[in-house]
Parts: C-alpha cells; structure tokens; sequence
C-alpha cells in the first residue's frame, strides 16, 4: 500500500464509522473489524497481513484523521504478540480481539526478588493438577497488577532440567483466590509497582503460552518487545474533541499514565537543564556548561539510534538488540543529567516541596534515575546483549547450563 493509498483507505473508514456518541469500546472494536486497529497481524487474527512499514502508515494515518487507535497497554503492547506469535489458537481467539479493543487488562509477572537480573534464575513453580495448574511463588515490579485480569506468567515447571529449559509461560487469570497483590513504596514517594504472591493460584491446563517447558523463548519475545516501547505522540487535532469517544480515551489514558507520572523524572529530565542553570544562575559556570551540553549531545544521539531502529521496523526486522542499545543509551543519558542537575543546584539538589528549585523536580529526579538502569533488564544484562549479539564476543562463561535446577544454589 502506498502511503496515499492508506491515508484514503483509513479516511474513508473514518468518515463511514465515526459516531461522536458512540462508546469508546463501540469505536475499537469497528476499527477491529475493519483490521486498523492491527494491520501488521494476519487476516485471521483480525489484521491486514501489512508489513512493518504499511503498519506505521495506518498509525499515522489514524493519528492524522484525528481518531483514537488500539490502546498502549501492556496487554496491547506484551501480551498480544506473545501470544500472537507463541499462542495456541484457542487462546488467540479468546484474548487477542479483546486485548486489542481494550477489554483486557494485563500485567506482566516475570521478575523475582530472589533472582535479580538473572531471570532465568526464578523459582515459582507450577505443578499439574488433573486439567490445572497450580501455581506458587512471588513476583515483584508488576506495573498494573493491582486493576489486571489476567497475568503474563513465567513459571518452572521442570525442576531437574536446566534453568533455561524448565519454564513455561502462562496467561494467569489475576481475579482468583491464591493471587494477592501488595503496592510497593518507592523512594521517590510513588507507588507505582507491586509485588503478586502467588499461593495455590490455579491456570487451566490449556492457559500454556508455547510449549510446556519451553517458556524461554516466549519470554524473549515478550522482552524483546518490551525494550523497544515507546509512547506515540498525537499528531493533527482530535476529531470532535469533546464526543464520548475522545473522554472515554482521554480517561483510559490518564488511568494507564497514572503510575508512569515519574517516568519523565527516571530519565533525568535533560530538557530541564538549560532551564535550570538559568534559573540556578550557573549557566556560565564552564564546567556546568559542559555537562550540560554532555548530556544534551548525548540524547540526541540516541534518539537518532532510535529512529534507526524505527526505520528497521519498518523494513520488516524484528525487535533484536537495538532495543538493549536504546535501553543502555536512556540509562547512561539519565545519570548525566542527574548529574548535570546535582552540579546546578548543589546542596539545594536535596531540597523538595514546592518552595524549592523547579518545584521539588531536581530531587525527584536524584532518587528516581537508579530505577532507569534496573526496569526492563538492568545495565548489566544490556552488556551482555550488546556484547554477544552486536559486537559478536563469545558467551559468557555459564556452567550452570546443563545443570538441573535444583541442583543450583539459588537465593532463598
């Protein structure tokens, strides 16, 4: 499809489909039907069978028409293509439709406090019972887990073969006895994580995301997708900004932004910097300014990496290691602005409340950028995947590979 050829397709849907009064849902689930919602996914999952590129076309052309698209949720954005790509049939049709119209609310539950950075490393277990699962262990870090139905879930169900080769994937139905949810106090004062235990929690036997035991590489995709997430910026006006249509979404949102409203301050806040040298006085300090033109060059730079994996997207390339690039690119970047900005305010970095310098900001900023370099698969784990994948070093050395499990020692 040419991009005129889209742009007239998707304006014709519009000016055929669009009722102001109707219902958020009502809308999504039209642009469903018609394959806009997803044009990358194939005919019968409800897509256009479009490449990469014809797919972001349609995505700028709904942007452009001025009309909401499928939702950014984690059930949009993970959960779908896991199970698009890895998914038994039945569990496409039962989630795939509703994920993308928004009926379906996901979380994530893959990270362990007992495993770190090593993922592989997690110990819930999941034994069958008769035409169930029965599930037991905890998670942590899960964004959303608290309003999600259901839960994208690594657990080891083979405890005598290796670590990698012992855990399955499930889709966890949240709303069930055994499936408590804790919200997690941060030190930036937000609560915007939880921790899941698990205690009997039960999956159908059939719930299984690829194959039982065989849950590794389902977890690549999910991370793979997850590294290269990036919000959409609107473009063009809304169309009848005021319909139900435009609440519902701005709603949605505002809800799904809601624990993210620190993320700015996680990334340092580099288009903070020259306002706050001003403001601090020191924008002609020598050392200031170079820190802050550090800083700035250095975003820059990779949000021309970011583009470059952008466009390799659009040529029809899988998310690979681009996305470790980009995530070790934004962690560096945000150190060097905390940097940068303890350097403008000193002491008064310290200080927070609205009295203080940019509204309390400038601390936020200190004690939120050290999550930068754990969410998403810590700096470290990004340096093996650079290491091994782009600049083609050898492995390193894992003897633990060929090990059963249980026979690993393992934090407790």
């Amino acid at each position: 499809m040419s991009p005129d050829s889209v742009a007239q397709r998707v304006r014709a849907f519009v000016d055929a489909s669009w009722r102001p009064e109707n219902s958020l849902a009502e809308w999504r689930s039209a642009l469903f039907d018609a394959g806009l919602a997803t044009p990358t996914w194939p005919l019968e999952w409800g897509g256009l069978a479009a490449s990469a590129s014809e797919g972001l076309k349609v995505i700028e052309a709904l942007r452009e028409a001025g009309v909401p698209g499928a939702p950014e949720t984690v059930a949009m954005t993970l959960a779908a293509p896991t199970i698009l790509e890895h998914g038994p049939d039945a569990m496409r049709r039962a989630h795939l439709r509703a994920c993308a119209t928004g009926d379906e609310v996901w979380c994530q539950l893959f990270s362990e406090p007992g495993a770190g950075s090593d993922l592989a490393g997690l110990s819930a277990r999941a034994e069958l019972d008769g035409d169930e699962w029965v599930v037991t262990g905890q998670k942590v870090w899960n964004t959303g887990a608290r309003q999600a139905q259901f839960g994208l879930l690594l657990a080891r169900t083979d405890w005598d073969a290796p670590k990698h080769r012992g855990i399955t994937c499930f889709a966890l139905p949240m709303t069930q006895p055994g499936v408590e949810v804790r919200p997690l106090r941060q030190m930036n004062g937000h609560s915007s994580f939880n921790e899941v235990f698990l205690d009997g929690a039960r999956v159908a036997k059939d719930a299984v995301i690829g194959d039982v035991s065989a849950g590794w590489s389902v977890a690549l995709t999910t991370l793979a997708h997850e590294r290269r997430l990036t919000r959409s910026r609107s473009t063009g006006q809304r169309r009848d900004p005021g319909s139900r249509v435009w609440r519902e979404a701005i709603e949605e949102s505002s809800a799904a932004s809601e624990p993210h409203k620190w993320y700015p301050q996680r990334a340092g806040r580099v288009d903070l910097l020259i306002e706050h040298a001003q403001l601090a006085g020191r924008n002609h300090d020598p050392l200031v300014r170079q820190r802050v033109v550090e800083t700035i060059v250095s975003a820059r730079a990779a949000r021309l990496g970011a583009e470059r994996a952008v466009a390799a997207r659009a040529a029809g390339r899988s998310p690979g290691a681009e996305g470790s690039l980009g995530k070790l690119a934004t962690s560096n970047i945000a150190r060097s602005a905390s940097r940068a900005h303890s350097l403008i305010a000193r002491s008064a970095a310290l200080t927070s409340g609205p009295e203080a310098t940019l509204g309390g900001v400038i601390a936020e900023i200190l004690v939120s950028v050290p999550g930068q370099s754990i969410a998403g698969g810590t700096d470290e784990i990004q340096h093996n995947i650079i290491g091994e994948h782009v600049l083609g070093l050898p492995r390193e050395p894992s003897p633990d590979k060929e090990t059963a499990f249980r026979d690993l020692p393992r934090n407790v």
